[in-house]
């Protein structure tokens, strides 16, 4: 399964992405935790100190070794410095599981220890700016590997990547917004809040994009009455203030068990929502949706960029998922 996590900045979102992770972990569930938001602030969410987060490796810094794994023997691409961010894998392209040992996982992932029973997940970060990306590059020029990852996952029922996207509504600059079962929008009761979502609704409209908000710092009655009337029937569950979130925030950690019940419980709405999304996957529309972004990406930059027609990179008789990783295993 794969989930993000989108919101404002400032609403949220990495929090309640952390507590999600933690709660997956906890029930046993595998997961790879990935910090797609250019403020990197995910690895303290799980429990890192300062000097660990900064030391997680940078999806972005080890592209070019992502790339030549993932193309494999694929013959449609010539070689992995030819390929870009939307490159859809085919036959003879290395697929990924959330559950193995491989050399992506090997240079990008950390495990890190989210419960007080041992539980870990794996970590992956973009990475920040560097000094030379200042002035010249854009948000978009670092989430590539994360696009390339999520293209070549094969991933089932009860195994979760949960990706903290960027904030607002940039994500729709890539198609990675078409990449998830599952979209939790976090939203605070104000006008700043619930309007992402407007521009997130609209803009996923036309591309069957599955989306729950979830309200944060919900403190009351008028709270919960603002959120439904400017959100409706996509307002999955609301959480308001926690002990255990300040706790966190101020670098005191509790163990995951002491978080308050009303919470636990909202995660469990989460899981039970993201879980039956599962049913509605259409591995056929996801293939089309990755084209479709391919050669948009191609026709607009990557052409000129590589020299070559990007288009030829795409394998029409492949579709991504389980039999496809049976083939190619």
């Amino acid at each position: 399964m794969k989930i993000s996590f989108v919101g404002k900045g400032g609403s949220g979102k990495t929090t309640l992405s952390s507590l999600f992770v933690r709660h997956l972990a906890s029930s046993g569930v595998p997961v790879v935790a990935v910090d797609a938001d250019i403020n990197q602030h995910l690895g303290a969410a799980l429990g890192l100190d300062e000097s660990e987060a900064a030391a997680l490796p940078a999806m972005g810094a080890h592209l070019p070794h992502i790339k030549e794994y993932l193309r494999g023997d694929n013959p449609r691409i010539a070689s992995g410095e030819s390929m870009i961010k939307t490159t859809p894998p085919g036959r003879g392209s290395r697929l990924l599981r959330v559950v193995e040992d491989n050399p992506v996982y090997a240079a990008c992932a950390r495990e890190v220890a989210v419960g007080a029973d041992g539980e870990r997940v794996r970590l992956m970060v973009t990475g920040p700016f560097e000094e030379g990306d200042l002035g010249v590059a854009c948000y978009h020029s670092k989430v590539g590997a994360v696009e390339l990852f999520l293209n070549h996952l094969v991933d089932g029922r009860d195994e979760y990547v949960v990706v903290d996207m960027t904030a607002g509504s940039d994500s729709f600059a890539s198609g990675m917004f078409t990449r998830f079962d599952m979209t939790f929008l976090v939203a605070e009761p104000t006008r700043k809040g619930v309007s992402v979502y407007r521009q997130y609704k609209e803009y996923a409209r036309d591309f069957d994009v599955a989306l729950k908000v979830v309200g944060n710092k919900v403190q009351g009655p008028d709270d919960l009455a603002f959120l439904r009337e400017h959100v409706g029937e996509d307002l999955l569950v609301t959480v308001g203030h926690s002990d255990w979130v300040r706790s966190l925030e101020k670098g005191r950690p509790r163990p995951f068990a002491q978080l308050d019940g009303a919470d636990r419980d909202a995660l469990g709405v989460m899981h039970g929502a993201a879980d039956a999304s599962y049913e509605r996957r259409d591995r056929g529309r996801y293939m089309r949706q990755m084209v479709e972004f391919h050669l948009k990406n191609a026709h607009s930059w990557g052409n000129a960029r590589m020299g070559v027609d990007l288009s030829g990179q795409v394998d029409p008789d492949f579709v991504l998922g389980e039999p496809a990783a049976a083939a190619l295993a």
